[in-house]
């Protein structure tokens, strides 16, 4: 991520994920300090869109072993910038992998960093099809690298690169190099943007990164079809989208000097963004229309075109792209065959990383654990090493004690999921019970707020973990809750845990029948009370499911954002379900909401490891 790693106030500048040196920038071969490898900055010429008439200058930096030779070939690495960044972000990865015998090529995504043409979303027929140009590039292809921007000056063809006798369709190409990707948020998605147009790709490496835009942006936690899709649409997501907003905007504005046509119709961003962002925003979902642009920019839509080795890495403090992305996109890959593996790491767009974990400014891979992992990824599939791959499924325990490198923080597994279901049962006078026998049916009332706006106070999620954590606070009356008595012995919990309940709202029933604007809205979050509070506490990884229940007249199931967390003894676990949310617009009519528990229909299960 970009200064998120050293600046976790940043909440825009987390959505890259960037090494945050700048002495490479623009630097010509001989400009660079170690002299095993040069930096040389290229301009590319590459036509985009469906039909291809779209055409965009790429700026990029080329990090190559002086090793390289037309006789003595190297692999290739490709990776560009999360949202907002640039080229450079990636200067670490460069520099790191280019002294381990790698070509790497980083460039700016398009309307960022130099790169020209419009923000969409890493859309596979932009952005995909501009980053397949870059692979023909890397395999030797001639008329695409420049050294201006004006493209009038041819650079050299590439003549070092490992070239592969077949594609990944089993199809000779004529300039196939041997190429995986590595990136993070906007520069992990388009990794499966490339490797869905151009089988030429041989392994990704996504990290914190989406499945589904219309789940990142305004998830629905029920109803799921596929993974996080739905199929009726979710709640927006206010605090990320004013932000992802504002950082699109200063993009346009900061590179209108050379290309004013970027600050309209819509600042930078493809056409159809804007109408999206404004309908959303006043009525609390995306129109179908929004949802079908969105998911044709994520790889829900076509993960079937994904053949290559995927390793996913993702972040256990993301409110932005939450670990659900990933196990979408991992059951989905391991269920067409597709080789995957998965790790949950510490930090994501809502937190900065552990000690030991991968450090982007200066990838080490003896010292950092996810750094150790993915070089070990790239040599195996990119240098045909027989060097273990690692495990099936990794996650970080924030609750182990360690010094150096994070390794022992990380419990593995061989399958995913992990760990047994644990039950426990909603009754508002035994409170979360894990005994269903002699439990009393009990009933909570709560009003949902009109006009979606918020009776609930405390973190902002997007920037959560820049500040000390704050208890969460609803106004009485928008919520109900159930508390487990205090624990007598730890809970660890590992996974998404799931909610069955059924509740009565006689005006939401009238209304539901219009669709999203008559269909109840409520929000789901588990908290961590601890020892001496009677039942306030912090929601995990201030982690939140909305639910834009389809018919209240039946059971509905919530699949709640994965969590990794140790409920130790002494203290309790908490659910509530509120009628409002500060980071999400809630349902535009106030709604009755009559919650009536006691039996085994009623229930919350927790993946539990211990």
């Amino acid at each position: 991520m970009r200064r998120i790693l050293t600046r976790r106030i940043a909440p825009v500048a987390a959505l890259a994920l960037s090494a945050g040196l700048a002495g490479t920038v623009g630097l010509s071969p001989s400009a660079t300090a170690d002299t095993s490898y040069s930096v040389t900055t290229l301009h590319f010429k590459v036509n985009t869109g469906p039909d291809g008439a779209t055409p965009c200058d790429i700026v990029g930096d080329l990090y190559l072993p002086n090793s390289a030779s037309p006789t003595s070939r190297v692999p290739a690495i490709l990776t560009t910038n999360g949202f907002g960044g640039s080229k450079d972000d990636q200067a670490g990865i460069g520099k790191a992998f280019a002294q381990r015998g790698y070509a790497v090529l980083s460039y700016s995504g398009l309307g960022s960093g130099g790169s020209t043409c419009k923000i969409t979303l890493d859309d596979p027929d932009f952005d995909g099809v501009a980053g397949s140009q870059l692979v023909s590039y890397l395999g030797g292809a001639p008329g695409i690298a420049y050294t201006d921007a004006a493209h009038t000056t041819s650079a050299p063809v590439l003549n070092s690169i490992v070239h592969d006798a077949l594609d990944h369709d089993g199809v000779p190409q004529t300039y196939d190099p041997r190429v995986g990707m590595v990136g993070g948020s906007y520069g992990g998605q388009i990794q499966f943007a490339i490797a869905g147009v151009d089988h030429r790709v041989d392994t990704i490496v996504p990290i914190i990164t989406w499945s589904d835009l219309t789940y990142s942006l305004g998830p629905n936690n029920t109803n799921q079809t596929t993974g996080v899709t739905t199929a009726n649409s979710g709640t927006t997501k206010l605090t990320w989208g004013l932000l992802l907003t504002f950082d699109g905007i200063s993009q346009a504005f900061a590179h209108a000097p050379e290309d004013p046509s970027r600050l309209f119709p819509c600042a930078g961003f493809a056409t159809w963004v804007c109408p999206a962002l404004i309908n959303a925003g006043g009525l609390g979902y995306f129109d179908s229309a929004s949802q079908q642009h969105l998911r044709h920019a994520s790889v829900a839509s076509y993960l079937p075109k994904i053949k290559v080795p995927v390793y996913l890495l993702q972040g256990e403090t993301d409110t932005l792209f939450n670990l659900n992305e990933a196990i979408a996109n991992y059951n989905g890959l391991k269920a067409q065959g597709t080789p995957v593996k998965m790790i949950w790491q510490s930090w994501g767009h809502s937190g900065g990383p552990a000690p030991g974990e991968i450090d982007l400014s200066n990838p080490d891979p003896s010292a950092q654990y996810e750094t150790g992992l993915i070089s070990n990824w790239f040599d195996h599939y990119l240098k045909d090493s027989n060097v273990s791959t690692g495990p099936q499924f990794a996650y970080f325990r924030d609750w182990v004690p360690y010094t150096g490198n994070a390794a022992p923080a990380y419990a593995t597994s061989p399958t995913f999921p992990v760990g047994t279901t644990k039950n426990y049962y909603l009754t508002s006078k035994q409170g979360l019970t894990t005994n269903l026998l002699g439990i009393a049916k009990s009933n909570q009332l709560l009003t949902t707020v009109p006009a979606g706006l918020p009776a609930e106070f405390g973190s902002l999620d997007a920037i959560g973990s820049a500040f000390a954590p704050r208890p969460e606070v609803d106004v009485l009356g928008t919520y109900a809750d159930y508390i487990t008595p205090t624990l007598t012995q730890k809970v660890d919990v590992v996974g998404s845990p799931k909610l069955t309940l059924k509740v009565t709202s006689p005006s939401a029933q009238a209304t539901q029948g219009a669709g999203e604007p008559g269909q109840l809205v409520l929000f789901i979050r588990i908290q961590d009370v601890p020892p001496g509070n009677t039942y306030r506490g912090n929601d995990i990884r201030y982690l939140t499911a909305p639910v834009r229940v389809p018919d209240v007249s039946q059971p509905f199931t919530v699949t709640l954002p994965a969590f990794v967390h140790r409920f130790a003894a002494g203290h309790k676990i908490r659910l509530v379900i509120s009628g409002s949310s500060l980071n999400y617009r809630g349902g535009l009519v106030a709604n009755p909401v009559a919650i009536t528990t006691g039996s085994a229909g009623q229930v919350l299960k927790l993946p539990v490891v211990n």
